[in-house]
């Protein structure tokens, strides 16, 4: 038996914004905050979510004080805003910190003490309700923040979440028409974030027919369509089938969850703040080749999906194929291919390996055990750019 989980209500295509007043009225809001990035604000693609608000007589209230990878203390204040403030509903437009952002804020308005007392590792308070309500309307196709009940929040060395199905959106709004202005580096880094998604969420401990059935037709959208949509940024097509593969791969990770590539770029956000997108994209080959061959049909399955034939391979030469596809895909789309290209010094590999070891909650779902000494390994392999795998005792 599995559990499955889903947003309450999803729109998804081209144009799909449409819908925002008809669910916004349903839900019997009068007074909405709408937490955003200030990039957005700025060029003024907020205006397609808050004008038609305003002219239907409601009262919105934006807020933009936010940050990529947002700290604790970024949290923390808005959360105190919300509660001093007669908020009815609250809307998340952008990527994922914004999201994350509101789903936060929503959630903890109606509770009380700091969010640090929430945190997954640390925190010491549980949810007792949901909240105000919330939607959620992403400008980028990489996240899944839309689609699932997390709230990544980055500390000092590391990064914590807030977890739990209350932070699921009452309503998704995924409208590719949103990310045509969206910059080829974004895009990249968001696109192969959605890709680690899918990938991992194929690979994991707890996926099933249904989350496999949702990551490979992620994994067949993005990888047909990434290499456009960061090249050639004004293509319709490719723009939409990122932003379904984007939520597919949000499904698929939410329900079946991520493991070693996304606990080893928890960290990299966390000491160099590096983009949780390029975090994952520049550990995505190492470490699913470091555990190649604890999902060698799982990884065939995954070339195929990125529609590179395999049928006259087997399964070892197709995994091997696999991963040099992924390492392809990423250096394609312009993102750095080792961590000396993000400038990580060597003598940081100690102390990210330490703080990865304590993503244990992510780190169960690998099908590979991965101990302190696999982690280092992975992070070795990452800064010398060279794939590798266990060594045999």
């Amino acid at each position: 038996m599995h559990k499955l989980t889903f947003t309450p209500t999803s729109y998804t295509g081209w144009g799909s914004l449409s819908q925002l007043l008809i669910e916004v009225e349903k839900l019997n809001a009068r007074n909405i905050l709408i937490v955003t990035d200030p990039l957005l604000k700025e060029i003024g693609l907020t205006d397609h979510v808050e004008k038609p608000l305003i002219e239907k007589g409601y009262t919105t209230t934006i807020y933009t004080e936010i940050a990529p990878e947002p700290p604790l203390a970024i949290g923390e204040k808005l959360v105190d805003f919300t509660r001093n403030h007669q908020f009815d509903l609250v809307i998340g437009v952008g990527g994922g910190s914004a999201l994350d952002l509101a789903k936060l804020a929503a959630v903890l308005a109606t509770h009380e003490g700091q969010v640090a007392d929430y945190l997954n590792l640390t925190g010491t308070k549980t949810l007792d309700n949901k909240g105000l309500p919330k939607i959620l309307i992403p400008t980028t196709s990489g996240t899944g923040s839309e689609v699932t009940n997390i709230s990544v929040l980055s500390l000092d060395t590391t990064k914590d979440v807030v977890t739990h199905d209350y932070l699921l959106a009452d309503v998704a709004i995924v409208d590719p028409a949103l990310t045509i202005s969206l910059p080829p580096k974004v895009t990249a880094a968001t696109g192969v974030d959605a890709l680690t998604h899918a990938i991992e969420a194929y690979v994991s401990v707890n996926a099933n027919e249904v989350t496999d059935a949702l990551a490979l037709q992620a994994i067949r959208l993005i990888s047909h369509s990434i290499r456009t949509a960061v090249h050639e940024g004004q293509d319709k097509q490719a723009r939409t089938d990122m932003s379904y593969g984007s939520y597919l791969a949000g499904l698929a990770f939410f329900n079946a969850g991520v493991a070693g590539v996304h606990a080893l770029a928890y960290p990299l956000g966390g000491q160099f703040h590096i983009a949780h997108g390029d975090s994952n994209a520049v550990l995505l080959p190492y470490v699913m080749g470091y555990i190649r061959q604890s999902c060698e049909k799982r990884l065939k399955d995954i070339l195929d999906a990125m529609g590179i034939a395999s049928a006259y391979l087997s399964q070892e030469e197709a995994s091997y194929k696999c991963i040099d596809a992924l390492q392809k895909l990423v250096q394609d789309v312009n993102i750095p291919s080792t961590l000396k290209g993000f400038n990580i010094p060597e003598q940081a590999l100690e102390q990210l390996t330490d703080d990865a070891t304590k993503q244990t909650r992510i780190l169960a779902r690998s099908p590979m055990l991965l101990e302190r000494e696999d982690i280092y390994a992975i992070y070795r392999a990452a800064f010398d750019g060279e794939v590798r795998e266990p060594k045999q005792s």
